[in-house]
């Protein structure tokens, strides 16, 4: 599933890249034509058509609570952005920056470890390290449901890679944008809390269930030294940024 980003780009896919940015719950309004940034084109995932909703009735499935979750997840946007700083692209600023990415970029799709849902202000691309946290954090919220009675359920990416293009344009719908532009860097994405994707029907589970055990996930994973994380209101997400392991 892995696909690393040439250093040499299209000029299509620069042309893309330039108009793109991300997408939190609700942004969706302003749909953009993928194809030619698209390089998986023959590719139809199993993980891209999740049930409409969610369903009920619900089996309850435990979880250890953590009290206020904007008080336990506060790491501040410049902690964010000093440790992007460190190990993230630089900004794409105009074409030119296009030709001469500083680091390789991953392309990432929905797979069994998470769902990437249909992006509009963002493109699905990040550093390996930043793609490899996010299969990881996949695979252990997909491990603890199944710890816990089991559930065919996934977690939701609503942001990736942005432009200052983008940020400057979401800013002007979305409050959050400006503690977002980390997303810049590649470095960085948001997982919804208030949307799972399901693909199945059996053993269905409550929304706060699964936040919950996906709070535990992120939690352990942040205390191991491997993230940094906001969890965001306005836009309901958990905003998570890669941290350097090698330094």
């Amino acid at each position: 599933m892995k696909q690393l980003l040439p250093i040499t780009l299209s000029i299509a896919l620069l042309s893309a890249i330039s108009c793109s940015g991300g997408a939190s719950h609700g942004d969706n309004a302003e749909p953009m034509d993928i194809g030619d940034f698209d390089l998986d084109t023959d590719s139809v995932s199993l993980y891209d058509n999740p049930l409409a909703e969610l369903p009920e009735p619900t089996i309850p499935m435990p979880f250890k609570r953590m009290g206020n979750y904007a008080k336990v997840f506060n790491d501040s946007n410049y902690i964010h952005w000093k440790e992007a700083e460190r190990i993230g692209l630089s900004p794409l600023t105009d074409t030119r920056s296009h030709w001469n990415l500083n680091v390789p970029l991953e392309k990432i799709a929905s797979c069994k470890d998470f769902y990437v849902e249909p992006l509009t202000y963002s493109r699905p691309y990040l550093i390996p390290q930043a793609a490899a946290m996010l299969h990881e954090i996949g695979r252990r919220f997909n491990d603890s449901i199944a710890a816990r009675g089991g559930g065919d359920y996934r977690i939701k990416m609503t942001s990736v890679l942005r432009t200052p293009e983008s940020v400057a344009r979401l800013k002007r719908r979305n409050r959050n944008a400006v503690d977002s532009s980390v997303h810049q860097l590649a470095t960085t994405f948001d997982i919804s809390y208030s949307r799972f994707a399901c693909f199945s029907d059996r053993k269905p589970r409550a929304m706060a269930d699964l936040k919950g055990v996906l709070a535990e996930v992120l939690l352990a994973m942040r205390d191991e030294g491997k993230c940094w994380i906001k969890y965001e209101i306005k836009q309901p997400c958990f905003h998570i940024t890669v941290r350097d392991q090698n330094k």
